[in-house]
């Protein structure tokens, strides 16, 4: 049997965890359990040290890096994760940019060791409102509207039904302002650890869709919550241009950006709107550059007076791929373009067709990116 997705346990209330996210107005509560859950992970779900508010802390900081920072997400107005994250002094390079940083250490390494102070006060509000749905009846009493009345009255509460009512977790102390870390049910701790794909999978579908309401026309957002396991390879993607590069036609090409003769054993893969915002490494997007204008551009938009040779370089690759490529590995390499740009197969020779489908596709996710933050008008020199 099932209670709103989750697995049933005769001596907990399932109900109660299945209702943590019920009203929720901001991220906090989804962050904030699921670093519980992967400091739970990386603990083996031993419960006998405490959890410091310091670490659930850095490890929600942590969670919110790639969405925020990276991806750049809004996470609602009313959120201040992202604030409390921008009032650290901390740079981050390789390898976790580069998606080489799984479990996050060098991250949480980075942040542990920043000024802490602002970002502290997350722990104000969220480790106490989140257990008010494994209490019930005990909070009767108390007003949850009233500021700080609540939070005031939940660590003696929770521990003094710690046994009886088994919530979540208690605290280290029966006084707020004293509290300083929770520990965890034993009885939930077993649970987690038996469903522990099923939680934190319903858990992250649960955060997915408060960050859509927020991100409504964002590309591939699902894979933008979370550090990217790896980046993919762009082998088949390099083999296509290469194949273009090395045509006699081909020779001729030039990249946009530097105006340089592209050469086949020298050059690298250029996403035209950053992999950071579109998160995928689809050819309609892809082109041949100097390896160092690549890293030069990094992850910011190109100007606008680069559009119309990005739209031309594109044509005269699709145009050599027709002769070099059989037909139905003409199709197959080019069913991107079609998709995504909305066009007919014969329309990706007609170069005023071309143009026009990417501007209606390429300048609404223009917009977008900068919106959401990305660096724009981007010239190299």
């Amino acid at each position: 049997m099932i209670i709103n997705e989750l697995p049933t346990a005769d001596a907990l209330d399932v109900s109660a965890l299945a209702s943590i996210f019920n009203n929720t107005t901001n991220s906090y509560k989804y962050i904030f359990f699921i670093s519980l859950l992967d400091i739970l992970s990386r603990r083996k779900f031993h419960v006998d040290e405490p959890i410091t508010f310091t670490e659930l802390t850095v490890e929600m900081l942590a969670n919110a890096w790639f969405p925020h920072t990276f991806f750049k997400l809004s996470f609602g107005t009313q959120d201040t994760i992202t604030q409390k994250l921008d009032t650290l002094d901390i740079t981050i390079a390789e390898p976790v940019i580069k998606f080489h940083d799984t479990d996050k250490k060098l991250l949480r390494k980075a942040i542990a060791s920043s000024d802490l102070s602002q970002a502290m006060r997350l722990m104000e509000f969220v480790p106490f409102r989140l257990l008010s749905p494994f209490l019930g009846e005990a909070l009767k009493e108390v007003d949850k509207g009233k500021w700080m009345v609540f939070e005031n009255a939940m660590p003696a509460i929770a521990n003094q039904h710690f046994q009886s009512k088994n919530p979540l977790y208690r605290f280290d102390s029966d006084i707020y302002k004293e509290c300083r870390s929770l520990l965890i049910n034993e009885n939930w701790a077993k649970y987690l650890l038996q469903h522990f794909s099923i939680i934190y999978g319903w858990a992250s579908w649960n955060w997915l869709q408060y960050m859509q309401k927020r991100n409504p026309s964002t590309p591939n957002l699902a894979s933008k919550l979370f550090m990217p396991s790896k980046r993919d390879s762009l082998s088949k993607q390099t083999a296509y241009w290469k194949h273009i590069l090395e045509s006699p036609k081909g020779q001729q090409l030039h990249c946009i950006y530097s105006g340089q003769l592209l050469k086949i054993d020298s050059f690298s893969l250029d996403h035209y709107l950053p992999w950071s915002f579109v998160a995928h490494d689809q050819l309609w997007n892809l082109v041949p550059t100097l390896p160092s204008v690549n890293s030069s551009k990094s992850n910011n938009l190109p100007a606008a007076h680069y559009f119309d040779s990005f739209v031309e370089l594109q044509h005269q690759g699709l145009m050599i791929a027709k002769d070099v490529f059989s037909t139905n590995e003409f199709m197959k390499k080019t069913e991107p373009f079609v998709a995504d740009l909305k066009l007919n197969g014969y329309d990706l020779f007609d170069l005023a067709k071309l143009q026009e489908a990417y501007t209606q596709t390429v300048s609404p996710l223009n917009t977008l990116a900068l919106n959401q933050g990305f660096t724009g008008n981007w010239s190299y020199s």
